[in-house]
């Protein structure tokens, strides 16, 4: 029976723990069968991916070339480019309650988002996801692990040369119905037992072996190629450190065991399970894919190297040979007459040096004629270069450098509008996977955080300077699961900026042909929320007033349906706007059905319409005074005093 140390549980759920104590190792031979077998399947499809990759990276930065030689930085230039087009247009998120009531829910999970942004460090796992996405067509996010101690999501970016994958899956969940989804996966690994110990998740690892030879290590190999990309020593051979710091070579694997989805970590060269967790509750497996040419139906996609890796290659030959012809050019080789030229010596280079010949100087020395590089060799350079920037959209001009080609300021701007146009599509499809990021990160929150236990502060920046609020459960998780939207930043500023100018137009025309029945206070807040300023920072500027903040109380006895009487002097414009945040009660649709009532009784009796008048003499007169309910209607009220 495994050991199972106290601390190292704490993780684990009280339903485990009892299952743990129950099963013997024995029972979970047919598990680590299975899993052999699987992993083998999945290293044979993968190897040769996996080796291309090797020497993709040796590309991308070469550290250990014959110095005599150049490398064409094609590959690295494009590759950069693309990805900080992409990184630098961030994916904005916004959450959006589905049910009445979810809306200051949604707002707190926009705060909370926005503050775990950094809690979590998601940009530099951002660029990570969008470097691995590039280079080698789809990049792996993990996030499965919630810290109860900082009480916050814990993702974490896979390394995709460690990573073995059902061969048949086309994606890491598949399609909405699940079809081409993973049946099994997983990558290794290393971890020390310290580590294991810490993470609080693993058990029975004290006896662990230290790792022999095994030629199928991804681990190992992954940092060997690095290693040689890097022009830094392979250390793999003293990896095997003893004590404290010794690593332990692990295989953590997603498969299916008796129906169910589970992770299962197995070390000693798979001979021993140090990890076993059910995944419960998930019609999905907690590894969000994000690609950026995706081909339909298709795991890999088009990544970046598969369109300039032989580009840069050819370029590669093209200019070490043209640099060999310009060193020849320089220490030629050279013929000269023996009968005349005596001594060999003679012909050493020497400065004001004369040589003494028979006879006429002339033929007495001559260069032996070679074919150099001439118009071709730059042919085919821009060739390839050209087709590299038209497979990626990156022209000259996006890469930071001046064209050759004078162009006019029509051509330069249509150009950078057609470049855009590429990227947004990159942009969108890098929104799949970050919707499904912060779909996971909520699920996390909905599944961890406890009811009267658990409780967040996070600082938010408002008008008037920072402030700090404390979420609990029932501040975050809503009654219906939130809507999610993502959005590029680029896209989403020009998108408010011609809608900011539209509404301009249509505010400045409204007001200038029927300005009376006009909510100008409405259209200005609009205006500045499309401005890019806050809701609180509007309304520090257009404070919510009297009708408004009365309509906000009332909405608090509608949304536990109480009957609430509609007064003389309400605005019942503004009323009716603000009662349709309430929760779908009788007595909201009641209520607003009173106020449009009482605005038809105020039109046949002007004088009644205290709001138009601003006299606040009869407002104070008639301010006791409710309204009588109308006949057929109980709870409706009027808009006639009785």
């Amino acid at each position: 029976m495994p050991k199972i140390e106290q601390e190292a549980t704490t993780e684990i759920d009280q339903e485990l723990k009892e299952e743990l104590k129950k099963r013997d190792e024995t029972e979970y031979s047919s598990l680590i069968d299975q899993v052999k077998v699987e992993y083998k399947l999945s290293w044979w499809f993968m190897k040769p991916k996996i080796d291309e990759w090797a020497l993709r990276l040796k590309l991308y930065n070469n550290q250990k070339r014959d110095k005599e030689a150049i490398g064409d930085p094609l590959l690295f230039t494009i590759h950069q480019t693309v990805l900080a087009s992409l990184y630098n247009d961030r994916l904005s998120v916004d959450f959006s309650g589905r049910e009445s009531g979810d809306e200051e829910v949604a707002e707190n999970l926009n705060s909370l988002a926005e503050f775990d942004y950094d809690d979590m460090v998601k940009n530099e796992l951002d660029y990570d996801w969008d470097w691995d996405a590039s280079f080698f067509g789809r990049g792996l996010m993990l996030m499965m692990e919630f810290s109860r101690e900082h009480k916050i999501p814990m993702p974490e970016v896979i390394d995709i040369m460690t990573w073995l994958r059902d061969p048949e899956a086309t994606s890491a969940n598949g399609d909405r119905r699940g079809r081409g989804a993973l049946k099994f996966g997983g990558r290794e690994i290393r971890l020390t037992k310290n580590e294991m110990k810490m993470s609080k998740i693993y058990f029975d690892y004290e006896n662990l072996k230290i790792d022999t030879s095994d030629i199928r290590s991804l681990v190992d190999q992954n940092m060997q190629a690095r290693a040689e990309a890097q022009g830094t020593a392979d250390v793999d051979k003293w990896m095997s450190l003893t004590g404290e710091n010794g690593s332990h070579r692990l295989l953590e694997w997603f498969t299916y065991w008796k129906g169910k989805k589970v992770l299962v970590t197995l070390g000693d060269e798979c001979k021993k399970v140090v990890r076993f967790t059910e995944l419960k509750e998930q019609d999905f497996w907690p590894i969000i894919d994000r690609s950026i040419y995706p081909i339909s139906h298709n795991w890999d996609g088009v990544s970046i190297p598969d369109l300039c890796e032989d580009k840069q290659r050819g370029r590669s030959v093209v200019q070490n040979l043209s640099l060999k012809g310009i060193k020849l050019d320089l220490e030629p080789t050279l013929l000269y007459d023996s009968n005349k030229i005596k001594n060999r010596a003679d012909l050493n280079v020497k400065f004001n040096k004369h040589i003494a010949v028979d006879g006429s100087t002339e033929g007495a020395i001559s260069q032996v004629q070679r074919r150099t590089a001439n118009a071709e060799a730059n042919w085919i350079l821009e060739v390839l270069d050209g087709a590299s920037q038209r497979a990626t959209a990156t022209p000259e001009l996006q890469q930071g450098v001046q064209s050759e080609e004078r162009r006019t300021a029509t051509e330069l701007n249509l150009v950078a509008q057609k470049v855009d146009t590429r990227y947004s599509l990159s942009a969108k499809i890098f929104g799949w996977s970050d919707k499904r990021f912060w779909k996971q990160w909520y699920s996390l929150y909905k599944k961890n955080f406890v009811k009267d236990i658990d409780e967040k502060i996070i600082r938010i920046s408002g008008a008037m300077g920072p402030k700090w609020r404390a979420l609990t459960r029932e501040n975050i998780v809503a009654n219906t699961d939130p809507d999610i939207k993502i959005e590029s930043k680029a896209i989403s500023d020009a998108r408010k900026f011609n809608e900011l100018q539209q509404y301009r137009l249509f505010f400045r025309d409204v007001l200038a042909t029927d300005p009376q029945n006009s909510n100008i206070r409405f259209a200005l807040r609009k205006i500045g929320r499309l401005s890019g300023f806050r809701k609180e920072e509007v309304e520090q500027i257009l404070p919510l007033n009297i009708d408004e903040m009365t309509a906000e109380t009332e909405n608090e006895k509608l949304d536990k349906n109480e009957i609430v009487m509609v007064q003389i002097y309400d605005d019942d414009f503004i009323h009716m706007e603000m009662h349709n945040k309430a929760a779908d009660t009788p007595q909201k649709y009641a209520h607003i059905e009173a106020h449009k009532k009482a605005m038809m009784v105020k039109r046949v009796n002007p004088e009644l319409d205290l709001t138009r008048g601003n006299r606040p003499e009869v407002q104070g007169e008639m301010q006791n005074k409710p309204m009588e309910s109308m006949p057929g209607n109980p709870g409706v009220t009027s808009g006639m005093p009785k």
